[in-house]
């Protein structure tokens, strides 16, 4: 006897009791199918099975080992480096 059925969401719900008797079937689902499984207990939710991901390092620090920096990148760039320019309010430097 099966009590598995899905939520609203779509969400596959599986009660504690059938949860624990196939528990390493079920991981397995999870792991191939990507879809998180909700476990219940006495019709209401209490854990979630979902699949394990690698989390990608995001945009800071990805290129921590390709990129040196070199000399001062704190102070205002030198005046000389304006002089031919027209948009630039030379006093600001």
């Amino acid at each position: 006897m099966t009590t598995e059925s899905k939520q609203d969401t779509g969400t596959r719900t599986i009660n504690a009791a059938e949860f624990k008797a196939t528990c390493l079937e079920l991981l397995d689902e999870v792991a191939e199918s990507g879809e998180e499984l909700i476990i219940t207990k006495n019709g209401h939710p209490v854990s979630r099975l979902v699949p394990y991901r690698v989390q990608s390092s995001g945009f800071i620090g990805r290129d921590r080992d390709k990129i040196r920096i070199l000399g001062d990148i704190v102070s205002p760039m030198p005046s000389e480096w304006f002089e031919d320019s027209e948009d630039v309010d030379k006093d600001l430097f």
